[in-house]
């Protein structure tokens, strides 16, 4: 059990730290104290914000002597309150985000070296001034931090070619629940020392160390690209369509994405300066995207891959890209989709992942199950359907109070959906992590052997539980 700093702790770890390093300011805490949906709100006597991994040690090693709980942050851009202090104020909340050195970047080896606090969009341009490319991107580019993405194995938008975090991490160093250093930044490619510690930290959600650096994969930067928004008829189209288009092209296709027409709609109501890419509407649209080499003739394989798909009436209309802005315009259209849909009204996110092939029986069937429990309950589908990624939104029946709808029936309803998605061997969630959001329904709902191996690793590593409590496994 943990237990709240007291006044001879802060004061060393004020000494330690610094003014810049240590913070009790209200004002300043405050925006730092909710999630980013402004779901889960907590309390904490000071934030720590080191400046190295030394300081990070030196920090939890206090903290380990007197038995006070750390929640680590980063961008605080999470999805499931995972970087939330509780409400007691007995949790000391501890930012990486002054960590923000890229360390190096080895152009031959198409490594970097790059500390948690490092934005997501920084890194993107480091790499890019190399003449390389990060390949993980998402619509909170601009404030999620590399740890975060870490901590919580992030996918985003590229993961049908280049896979999660988990997949570009060549090492990890991560500062443990008593204060030791784990330096594991070298990117071995044979090490048989037992158990992969490295991936371990992937997706730990910072409940076994904190995150404090990460070795990272980079690729060529893509000297072309060719984007297309295309309209059809239904996610089981976009599947033929995909696998049309990996079976033709293949490695240049970095991403699928699925927008049904309601979400395209919602974005061109409520996002300024987007307009809509297609001259009529369609019941969904897919998002093509092609990345690689000039010598490939990109435009040309996909639009002679389109022709055909219009031809055997596996898709209604396609617009290709005439340039990089063009391109910008559709992503910004999908990556709009979640605030155009919190402009919409109170609705349920899940964020979930079934195998790709039953992407669009899960999509169709879900709104049935739901209407027939709760009738009038309305669900909105879209995501990454080159990973079975479905960002899958409950909407509450149409004139209704939707906040009151959803304290009366949003737990039910999202353990019907949670269900489902077990029912065809998916998971709960695909790439925002449990966090504190999911952490009932996951002890609920999962495997039990999963779950007694996760708390059994847990309590190896962290057996007093002060890292991040409540988060993931309880």
């Amino acid at each position: 059990m943990s237990r709240a700093p007291s006044p001879a702790l802060l004061a060393r770890l004020a000494d330690l730290l610094g003014p810049k390093g240590f913070t009790t300011d209200a004002d300043i805490l405050a925006p730092w104290l909710s999630d980013w949906r402004g779901k889960y709100h907590g309390r904490t006597a000071a934030m720590l914000s080191p400046a190295s991994t030394e300081e990070v040690a030196a920090a939890v090693r206090l903290c380990a002597e007197d038995g006070v709980a750390i929640v680590p942050q980063g961008g605080n851009s999470g999805m499931v309150g995972g970087a939330t202090p509780d409400a007691s104020g007995a949790q000391l909340l501890l930012s990486t985000r002054r960590m923000n050195r890229i360390r190096s970047i080895d152009t031959i080896a198409g490594l970097a070296v790059a500390e948690a606090g490092v934005v997501l969009e920084n890194f993107h341009n480091a790499a890019l001034a190399k003449g390389l490319r990060f390949p993980l991107t998402l619509g909170g580019k601009g404030s999620a931090t590399l740890g975060g993405l870490v901590s919580t194995n992030a996918g985003g938008t590229q993961v049908l070619r280049h896979g999660t975090m988990r997949a570009l991490v060549a090492g990890i160093e991560a500062v443990l629940p008593d204060g030791s250093i784990l330096d594991g930044l070298a990117p071995l490619k044979k090490d048989n020392r037992g158990y992969d510690l490295r991936h371990l930290f992937c997706g730990a959600e910072g409940t076994l160390g904190i995150v404090t650096a990460a070795t990272l994969r980079l690729v060529p930067a893509a000297e072309d690209r060719a984007t297309a928004w295309i309209g059809l008829e239904s996610p089981d189209q976009a599947l033929l369509l995909l696998r049309q288009l990996d079976a033709a092209i293949g490695a240049p296709l970095e991403g699928l994405e699925i927008v049904p027409h309601a979400c395209l709609d919602a974005v061109l109501r409520h996002i300024p300066q987007t307009r809509h890419p297609l001259g009529g509407d369609c019941p969904w649209y897919a998002l093509v995207e092609l990345a690689g080499e000039k010598a490939d003739d990109l435009s040309s394989k996909l639009e002679a891959q389109l022709a055909i798909a219009l031809q055997n009436g596996l898709v209604d209309d396609v617009v290709i890209a005439k340039n990089d802005r063009e391109s910008e315009d559709f992503w910004r259209l999908r990556d709009s989709i979640s605030e155009a849909e919190r402009a919409e009204g109170p609705a349920i996110q899940h964020d979930v992942s079934v195998p790709v092939d039953l992407m669009p029986r899960f999509i169709a069937d879900n709104p049935v199950r739901l209407a027939a429990a709760f009738p009038g309950a309305r669900a909105l589908s879209f995501g990454h359907l080159g990973d079975g990624n479905v960002h899958h939104h409950v909407q509450p029946p149409v004139g209704s109070d939707g906040r009151a709808w959803l304290a009366d029936h949003g737990e039910a309803a999202s353990r019907l959906v949670y269900r489902h998605v077990i029912e065809l061997g998916g998971s709960i969630s695909a790439e925002h992590g449990i966090g504190q959001m999911k952490r009932d329904l996951f002890a609920e709902l999962d495997s039990p052997a999963r779950l007694a191996a996760l708390r059994a690793v847990k309590a190896g590593l962290d057996p007093a539980g002060l890292f991040n409590p409540g988060k993931l496994i309880g």
